[in-house]
């Protein structure tokens, strides 16, 4: 073999192969079945209007459907105006504003915890708190169906990961058994599972840590708003607050806007301020977001029927959808899958829906096996029974007509 061959035979892959090899997409592009990165044009809380058609939305987690509240967007024009459109700099350095402080003092209190810490987004906020307190030789014991923030942050640590079985009790236990003798166990879980709409058996959950001396992460980003009394997430929903060593919310769903914060014991939240790399290498929420989310607390606290309304709704819309013979699995909450089958059915129910009018979120592989594909829906406190009825027709229609139920 010659030099220059000896050469060629050395030289690296390239790495950009696999996107020329990646056609999936495309092709659902090119049969006009490709359901992401739909442009919205415009909003009204419970309707958006893309490429000029209107759509009933029962694709969003705008659970109290405050993003247009005329209080929550003065709010935001008034810090805009104050602050200015940006930090331009993280919490640590110049990113810290009495906002930022204000909200956390709040959140905590909602909560029941001694402190929180507010970061730029929830998925930041996961990876931030894990990546920090699960150290070499700890343990991340992790429901397989939790948010892939919470799957992310345990990877990037440096401890151990290891999964159970969805909300199956004896198969934590098992997990815990297995590694009693780590420097350390982390559980984590969603609160409220975001593609089945199921609440974690929490109570069970604590007793098992308390059990084998494990420390408890829940993520509430799908919770707190709409679980609970006041809204304080899971925990208030089963009275143990006081148990719960971690709790982490998300502003991008009730809270009508964008971040994300944790809230514990002082002690903890002062070490996650210097150590997790995500609060200390990003800038931080911008003042009109984080005005957004204190004049979300602020209604929340003055009207308490918003939350019962989304229930309300939420059961208006299950009921009807399994009196029209659909498979909604376990939700509870107002997130309500539908069971669609395979991708190409669900595709296409997808299309079908979005032409009449309807936009809903499809859920596929690997978050969902290939035959248990579904349409996600979640409604909002502000869907009238009149768009509601209107979804339930349009499912009924396309059920009808691809003999799906």
């Amino acid at each position: 073999m010659s030099i220059v061959e000896q050469q060629t035979a050395r030289k690296a892959a390239d790495i950009f192969a696999k996107c020329g090899r990646y056609t999936a997409a495309r092709e659902m592009i090119d049969r006009g079945l490709y359901p992401y990165f739909q442009p919205i044009e415009s909003s009204e809380d419970t309707e958006v209007v893309i490429r000029g058609q209107r759509l009933i939305m029962v694709g969003s987690n705008n659970y109290l459907g405050l993003t247009h509240h005329p209080y929550v967007l003065e709010r935001a024009r008034e810090a805009l105006y104050r602050y200015g459109s940006g930090c331009t700099g993280s919490r640590f350095l110049n990113g810290t504003l009495d906002l930022h402080e204000e909200l956390e003092r709040r959140l905590a209190a909602l909560m029941g915890s001694e402190s929180a810490l507010v970061f730029s987004t929830g998925y930041q906020t996961n990876l931030g708190v894990i990546s920090a307190l699960v150290t070499r030789g700890s343990v991340v014991v992790h429901d397989r169906l939790n948010h892939a923030s919470l799957l992310d942050g345990a990877q990037l640590a440096s401890g151990e990961l290891v999964r159970y079985a969805h909300n199956d009790m004896a198969a934590l236990r098992r997990a815990l058994e297995r590694n009693a003798d780590a420097n350390g166990i982390l559980i984590s879980t969603d609160g409220v599972f975001s593609m089945e709409g199921n609440i974690v058996d929490l109570p069970m959950v604590l007793d098992l840590a308390d059990e084998f001396g494990a420390r408890v992460l829940v993520d509430d980003a799908h919770s707190v708003g709409v679980l609970g009394e006041h809204g304080g997430g899971t925990a208030e929903h089963y009275g143990v607050q006081s148990r719960v060593d971690l709790t982490m919310a998300t502003f991008s769903k009730s809270f009508a806007s964008i971040g994300g914060a944790v809230s514990g014991p002082e002690e903890v939240i002062h070490y996650l301020k210097h150590h997790a790399r995500p609060l200390i290498f990003s800038a931080s929420m911008p003042p009109s977001a984080v005005a957004t989310v204190l004049a979300c607390l602020d209604i929340m606290e003055r009207e308490p029927e918003r939350r019962r309304t989304l229930w309300t709704n939420a059961a208006y819309l299950r009921d009807g959808l399994t009196a029209l013979g659909f498979d909604t699995g376990v939700s509870e909450t107002p997130i309500i899958p539908v069971t669609t089958g395979d991708i190409e059915h669900t595709f296409v129910f997808w299309r079908e829906l979005f032409d009449g009018g309807v936009f809903t979120n499809p859920v596929l592989p690997p978050a969902v096996p290939e035959s248990a594909c579904r349409l996600r829906t979640s409604v909002m406190a502000t869907h009238t029974t009149d768009q509601l009825d209107k979804v339930l027709d349009a499912f009924a229609r396309v059920g009808r007509k691809l003999g799906v139920r």
